[in-house]
């Protein structure tokens, strides 16, 4: 590694201590709050200019993330500051590289400090090199970024479009009033009707329950004590710890898999792609619509797609309805959302031809939310790849930039 420089943390960065803070969580300011496991609210004053490091200090999980602007940190994290000329990005993926999230003092609260950060050793690149690097990894995670951002205003897009016409009736109530209803082509406005029924609802829509359209049923978890439940595994099997981590609304994959004779001994079977993922305990309230055929174990309800409700319409259900889910659940340990309590929630079903209408338009923003985050899982699997061969000097920048070309 020509030019590389030996070092120790301790010469090159300090870990600065952050401050205690209030209202950050209701706050609308500019500047973005961390702690120790990342974003967590909002301020009107930064702590430190970006662009800047943010390393986890106190808790079981300590992340490691990166700012671009200006930022505040909170007591239960350090923010990084460069003794030595550092490209503060490449320090991000060092960080990272180099497991300093890990470091545990041994105290009963798991902990990072910074005495035992700063006699780790460390292999510094020239800081040209630095930025190359980081230029690399930083294009993938760039472009994670802007899928992301996308994929969430495609998701408020289509929640908004099924508050409009299945809860506040913005279409019928325009044309009871005589005009067209906003951002609507005529086509589809004349599928509503222009008046309500004695039942307050549009005209031809009616109350139903979640149970009497739906095909509602749970999971279960096979013994983990046997090999042949579990080892290479084919299926999908569902936690509520795999919808914890998504970065959207659809289910691609799942940490674990699970084998025929494991499936045998779940009653529900597989749920087919398309259908939506309540976690109904521990807590209440991820969701998720399966893009693949999937197993669950005993924390979810799963709705199944029938003539009468898809995955996307159970989905935004279970988003206006959360609050009455909350409010029919149970338990004295941890609160329960059961099966029995689930299904007599009301549902309000509309025409044919307009759940049509709305499948067609949420299901296409659907669709492109799965490729964004699809596309984001190869990247993040390219960045990752690279990430230990880059900081390492195993890989040189030149050939690490032509594959990230072919991608970005």
């Amino acid at each position: 590694m020509i030019g590389w420089r030996h070092s120790t943390w301790g010469d090159e960065i300090s870990l600065e201590y952050g401050k205690a803070i209030r209202g950050y969580k209701d706050s609308q300011g500019p500047v973005r709050v961390f702690g120790s496991n990342g974003p967590i609210g909002w301020t009107d004053t930064a702590l430190a200019q970006g662009p800047g490091v943010i390393l986890g200090r106190k808790g079981a999980y300590r992340g490691v993330n990166y700012s671009h602007a200006p930022f505040f940190v909170i007591d239960t994290a350090y923010y990084v500051k460069s003794k030595t000329d550092l490209d503060m990005r490449w320090l991000y993926y060092a960080v990272i590289y180099h497991k300093l999230g890990e470091i545990d003092d041994g105290s009963p609260i798991p902990s990072t400090t910074r005495a035992a950060v700063y006699v780790e050793d460390v292999e510094i690149p020239p800081l040209p090199e630095q930025r190359e690097i980081a230029a690399i990894l930083g294009a993938l995670d760039d472009k994670i970024e802007v899928n992301r951002k996308a994929s969430a205003t495609l998701e408020k897009m289509a929640r908004a479009l099924y508050r409009s016409w299945f809860v506040d009736f913005d279409p019928v109530h325009a044309r009871a009033q005589g005009r067209p209803p906003a951002h609507m082509d005529p086509e589809t406005a004349a599928l509503f009707p222009d008046s309500f029924g004695d039942n307050g609802l549009p005209e031809g829509w009616s109350l139903t329950t979640i149970g009497d359209v739906a095909d509602i049923a749970g999971g279960a978890t096979p013994s983990t004590k046997q090999p042949d439940f579990w080892e290479d595994g084919q299926h999908l099997w569902a936690t509520p710890k795999d919808l914890s981590t998504l970065s959207g609304p659809v289910l691609l994959d799942t940490d674990r898999q699970i084998t025929d004779l494991g499936l045998a001994k779940i009653s529900s079977g597989l749920f087919p792609a398309g259908s939506l993922l309540l976690s109904s305990r521990a807590p209440i309230g991820y969701l998720a619509i399966a893009q693949r055929p999937v197993a669950v174990n005993q924390g979810f309800i799963g709705i199944r797609e029938t003539p009468e409700v898809s995955g996307v319409e159970a989905f935004h259900w279970c988003l206006e309805n959360m609050d009455l889910i909350h409010a029919n659940a149970n338990g004295s340990t941890f609160q329960e959302i059961a099966k029995k309590n689930f299904r007599p929630l009301p549902y309000v079903l509309a025409t044919q031809e307009v759940r049509d209408a709305f499948n067609t338009q949420a299901g296409q923003y659907f669709a492109r939310i799965a490729a964004f985050t699809e596309e984001n899982q190869t990247l993040a699997a390219l960045r990752d790849a690279l990430l230990p061969r880059l900081m390492s000097g195993e890989l040189r920048v030149g050939a690490a930039r032509e594959l990230v070309e072919e991608v970005v």
